[in-house]
């Protein structure tokens, strides 16, 4: 008899190709939107678009070490006395690992290379201004990878110590998106 505990999940192959598919979507999306916005926005704004996505992937990676780190316990009682969200905080945790893909390695990583991209962009603006073409590339990869690292390392110590939270959080606008579409039905 085979223990249990021994027993190893079954690949998702289903999951793996859904995967596929919404990260080549939301990479083309996110690609373009940046690359739209960039062409037309001027040194500042383009900044500002680099440091959303630098953002965003940090927001993403704090959701995603959130709901892995985070337990079911709490979200008992609140689902327990309907608390609005409570329900949705569970369904997060008992797919930990697909939201953590989702969050931390989708759009982290679409986040990433876009980011790269971004600060391509901005190096080339900037050497219209300078001799040099190898510094401001130069400059703004240190950036980029500066900024993404040391506020994915913030970001985890906050998403260790406040998963609870961060889970619920996370839990209440996909509730309520939930109830739009109940409502219309």
């Amino acid at each position: 008899m085979s223990d249990p505990k021994k027993k190893q999940k079954q690949t998702d192959y289903r999951w793996i190709i859904t995967i596929f598919f919404v990260t080549i979507l939301i990479s083309a999306t996110i690609s373009f939107t940046s690359s739209v916005i960039m062409e037309r926005a001027g040194l500042l704004e383009a900044f500002l678009v680099l440091f959303f996505i630098v953002f965003l992937g940090i927001i993403f990676d704090i959701i995603g070490v959130a709901v892995m780190s985070a337990k079911e316990k709490p979200f008992h009682s609140m689902a327990a006395k309907k608390v609005p969200g409570a329900a949705e905080a569970l369904k997060l945790i008992r797919n930990a690992e697909k939201v953590s893909n989702f969050c931390n390695d989708v759009v982290g990583d679409i986040c990433g290379v876009v980011s790269g991209s971004a600060a391509t962009a901005i190096a080339l603006q900037t050497l219209r201004h300078m001799q040099s073409d190898v510094l401001p590339n130069l400059i703004m990869s240190a950036l980029v990878a500066g900024l993404t690292i040391s506020g994915k390392a913030f970001g985890k110590n906050i998403a260790m110590t406040k998963s609870t939270q961060i889970v619920f959080l996370v839990s209440k606008p996909i509730y309520y998106i939930k109830s739009l579409f109940k409502k219309k039905k």
